[in-house]
């Protein structure tokens, strides 16, 4: 039997004790896959290789630009098996492989664009207010980086960890979701191939509760980047603390998705969809709180129940596919606990809030595109993260309203607004205490742009410049030109 294994310092490893973990695939519940799986002392391992890698290998003092040529030949191997990634990715996740294919194109882009960043940065002149002096201010990678990614985007959130801490100097240890890591093994043989030097990047799979713990106990971890729950997130900042760790946080939203009632009404009831549900609503961003004016509510809903009740399940292989399942049974049944939920606080179900009863669909972690309406700010339903293809609908008459009903919550991602009104769209997205503001869209992003939260959301940001500043640190060089002693103790 092929077992998919661990890197570490260069070499493809085995866990200590031979353990492994099938791999499922969301559509059928096949296993697709079996994985080495890890445990502390593998994690110590591979903090160590990362740890002698950065203070005693070449990686941080090599020239950046060639740290953004290696870079640069990831992103091409990537391209190159585009397709691979992109099934590999739709059976581990279950997600359509449009989809799939389109993360792949994004991943190379975000590789492609640190690597060119690796060089742009040779630090600041600042004036300095002491004669015969000058000062610099300069940016040094952070050291030996943990990352632990999410099963959602298993490849997609990785890259935006490891280029960015690649192109700034620093090593690394990876820990994808256990449940969703063919992708990652797959670019950690492309990083390999790359010619990245031994002990700069290493990978380790296993659970959160081993590894992860691990590596976010590590007093040899400068860095810990995290992107997944907020209960998890918070047990990372706590721990983390104990050293005094650099920490990264993406810990998902509640995102708002205000129409009003002077929007491009078509264009808007269509991306309220793709805004909910796409990738079955596990979505960071999704849009899983729909905002709408009094004066369309009731005609707005009933066309978005006609379309959801159409949206079409299966295969993520079938062209015809626009939602896959979940990912996996307990993911299922939280989401189904939060419906439950939702009916006791007294919201309207108004479409979805079941599995599918077609027999094709009986195998896999499916479940009906659901919309809640009559909901209120209070509620449960409205507030925490369902991470499933569950809507819930809010009014409002006023301006001031929506802001208010927007901002209501503990997270601050991401959040939209549609008019046609210029003026009344910049003075909501001004409003709005969110990391990303869309007007008349949602869900786009790219790597040129950062990513990142308000409030319970997280810390920190990732892409776009602040992207690999998260992976540095600054320090300020002053020199005296003319040194003379000054007697302050005669």
């Amino acid at each position: 039997m092929y077992i998919r294994r661990m890197f570490i310092n260069g070499e493809w490893i085995k866990s200590h004790n031979d353990r492994t973990r099938d791999i499922i695939n969301p559509f059928n519940q096949e296993v697709i896959a079996t994985a080495a799986e890890g445990d502390k002392a593998t994690a110590q391992e591979a903090v160590n290789a990362a740890r002698i890698a950065f203070d005693s290998g070449d990686w941080r003092n090599i020239s950046a630009t060639e740290r953004g040529k290696l870079i640069f030949k990831v992103a091409d191997f990537i391209e190159r098996d585009k397709e691979e990634l992109a099934e590999l990715e739709t059976l581990d996740t279950g997600k359509t492989i449009a989809e799939s294919r389109a993360d792949m194109d994004d991943i190379a882009g975000v590789f492609r664009y640190y690597a060119g960043l690796a060089d742009k940065d040779g630090g600041e002149v600042i004036e300095s207010p002491i004669p015969n002096s000058s000062s610099k201010v300069v940016r040094e990678p952070i050291g030996v980086c943990a990352q632990i990614t999410p099963w959602n985007y298993p490849l997609l959130q990785a890259s935006w960890k490891i280029a960015p801490a690649l192109a700034a100097g620093n090593t690394v240890v990876l820990k994808p979701s256990e449940i969703t890591p063919l992708t990652t093994i797959k670019v950690t043989e492309l990083i390999e191939e790359a010619g990245i030097p031994n002990g700069v990047f290493n990978l380790v799979l296993g659970a959160g509760d081993t590894v992860g713990q691990e590596l976010v106990d590590n007093k040899m971890v400068d860095l810990v980047s995290f992107t997944g729950g907020i209960h998890t997130g918070k047990k990372i900042m706590k721990a983390a603390a104990d050293s005094m760790k650099n920490i990264a946080l993406e810990l998902g939203g509640k995102n708002p998705n205000i129409v009003f009632a002077d929007a491009d009404l078509e264009t808007a009831l269509d991306q309220a969809l793709n805004a909910a549900y796409f990738h079955a609503g596990q979505v960071c961003c999704a849009g899983s709180r729909l905002i709408v004016e009094d004066k369309i509510h009731d005609s707005f809903v009933s066309q978005l129940a006609e379309r959801v009740k159409k949206i079409k399940l299966g295969n993520g292989f079938d062209e015809t596919t626009q939602s896959g399942p979940m990912i996996s049974a307990e993911h299922r049944e939280k989401v189904e606990s939060f419906v439950a939920i939702g009916k006791q606080e007294g919201a309207t179900l108004l479409a979805g809030g079941e599995r599918p009863d077609s027999p094709e669909l009986q195998k896999g972690f499916f479940y009906r595109p659901t919309i809640f309406t009559d909901c209120t700010t209070d509620m449960e339903i409205v507030q925490e993260e369902v991470f499933g293809p569950v809507l819930t609908v809010e009014r409002f008459t006023t301006k001031d309203e929506a802001i208010q009903l927007a901002n209501d919550s503990i997270y601050g991602l991401a959040g939209a607004v549609w008019t046609e009104n210029m003026l009344k769209a910049n003075h909501v997205a001004a409003e709005l205490r969110m990391g990303t503001v869309w007007i008349n869209d949602f869900h786009p992003y790219f790597a040129q742009a950062p990513w990142g939260g308000y409030k319970q959301s997280g810390i920190g940001r990732e892409l776009g410049k602040p992207g690999i500043e998260e992976y540095t640190e600054v320090k300020h060089i002053f020199l005296n030109t003319k040194p003379e002693p000054i007697y302050w103790f005669k």
